[in-house]
């Protein structure tokens, strides 16, 4: 088993887990035994697959006054591809870098924070501000990698206390992110007439409507900008219609990615789309809203007390976790590179990896100070 102070080892044990989405219960039973077999005054619980650890009792008079931190990230992994280097669920060392998949997103993030706790507790450190009571709190979670109905970090925030702040776990080259992009998706359903092609001023064809409003979308923008993501961006990503070569449509379906930000909420975004288009739109999603958190709050603060004055915020496109933590103050916060998420080549650099737990450290110590 991986020691409770190495945040590489632990990496390495996680990265042999194929953790798909829906298959984390063995990796969880492992950080579970993990976190249990270091003896630390700490306290382990679980809901479903999701595995937290909390250091501090966190109790005082009045549950409000109760300051809490939560460091989170997720377990799961996307299926790898057939062009790994190396075989992606046996974690490959080489050249300073580890090669597996989930190494970079984001059981490395997951290992760190992980790590930092358990060391916080050996040393004897209890988190608490200006003499009032506090919590520490880790949580690895599941089903992130899907977007679909169940979330475990959804399912697991009921069982939770009342949080200050949190730190989401996902790769930022442990640079801190204030804000990311929602994901909003749209069908629009085009609807006409069917009619033979030879005769076909007799019909309506769909898919000359669904053009028209492809048209007007490409001619049109959501101007309000947010100032670390700029502004939405409307995508068209896929398209059907049509039954027969020879038959004039009587239906096609487009369907809208739309990259939000807090400059607008979803429904306003809607009702924008329905007001410009002839056809019928519909909502596939909308959960994943955008989240923020001013750079005056005391949650980023600490985290550049904790990295170097160059780590400057900044936006991110992806969305995360966070969705699931926008009533709290937080911030999106991991070591490795976006860009190598999903990738054949997913890798990451181990001082990168130690550097991470001992950023996570002195972050919560700074909440807290």
């Amino acid at each position: 088993m991986a020691s409770d102070h190495d945040a590489i080892s632990l990496l390495k044990e996680l990265v042999a887990y194929p953790s798909l989405s829906g298959e984390e219960g063995p990796v969880a039973d492992f950080v579970e035994a993990h976190v249990r077999a270091a003896g630390l005054p700490v306290e382990v619980g679980r809901v479903d697959d999701n595995v937290y650890v909390s250091l501090g009792d966190g109790s005082g008079d009045d549950d409000r006054d109760v300051q809490r931190l939560l460091l989170c990230s997720h377990l799961d992994v996307v299926p790898p591809s057939s062009d790994h280097p190396y075989d992606p669920f046996t974690p490959t060392e080489t050249d300073g870098r580890l090669y597996g998949r989930g190494a970079v997103d984001a059981k490395a993030s997951g290992a760190a924070m992980t790590t930092a706790l358990l060391s916080l507790a050996r040393a004897g450190w209890t988190p608490g501000h200006a003499g009032s009571a506090g919590q520490l709190l880790v949580a690895l979670t599941t089903h992130e990698e899907t977007g679909g109905a169940y979330n475990g970090l959804q399912a697991l925030r009921p069982h939770l206390p009342d949080l200050g702040a949190a730190v989401v776990g996902e790769p930022t080259s442990l640079k801190p992110c204030v804000a990311q992009k929602g994901l909003l998706i749209l069908e629009v359903h085009a609807r006409g007439q069917t009619a033979h092609a030879a005769r076909a001023h007799l019909g309506d064809n769909a898919i000359l409507r669904a053009a028209r409003d492809i048209e007007r979308l490409q001619s049109f923008s959501l101007d309000r900008e947010d100032p670390f993501l700029g502004a939405p961006t409307i995508n068209v990503t896929t398209i059907e219609g049509g039954s027969a070569r020879n038959v004039i449509s009587d239906r096609c379906t487009f369907t809208l990615d739309i990259r939000s930000t807090p400059a607008y909420t979803h429904d306003e975004i809607i009702d924008e789309i329905d007001a410009l288009l002839e056809s019928d739109v519909t909502v596939r999603s909308k959960r994943l809203v955008p989240a923020s958190t001013s750079p005056e709050e005391r949650i980023v603060e600490a985290a550049h007390r904790a990295l170097p004055p160059d780590a400057a915020p900044f936006g991110s496109p992806t969305a995360s976790d966070w969705v699931f933590l926008s009533d709290v103050p937080a911030v999106k916060l991991g070591p490795g590179e976006s860009s190598r998420s999903h990738t054949a080549e997913e890798h990451i650099r181990l001082a990168e990896v130690e550097r991470a737990a001992e950023v996570y450290a002195q972050l919560a110590k700074a909440y807290f100070a």
